[in-house]
């Protein structure tokens, strides 16, 4: 019998020091026909909310989710705990899906 070895990928498990980047393979780009923004994927298509986009736009592997909660929680005048752990779920599930890695 031949044995199988079969490695899974390790889930990235994101914090608020995680610094998040779009893959090579995906592209954000906003889609004029649409007039929208969209991360394209092989085979896949999302198409993000305002907020969403805003949170993307950050996600250039320079700054933690720390800091981009903080951002944002300025602008919106809302609690950074509470924008740090919306943003940690939303690209937590971008990331389970393949738009997102860790720099």
């Amino acid at each position: 019998s031949t044995e199988r070895i079969i490695k899974m990928k390790e889930r990235l498990l994101l914090n608020s020091e995680t610094i998040p980047v779009i893959p090579e393979h995906v592209r954000f780009e906003f889609n004029e026909v649409r007039k929208e923004w969209v991360l394209l994927a092989p085979e896949r298509a999302l198409y993000p909310d305002p907020i969403a986009t805003e949170v993307l736009k950050k996600c250039d592997g320079k700054i933690s989710i720390q800091l981009i909660g903080e951002d944002l929680a300025r602008k919106y005048k809302a609690p950074v705990e509470k924008i740090v752990g919306d943003i940690i779920n939303m690209l937590q599930d971008l990331a389970d899906k393949g738009f997102l890695k860790e720099c």
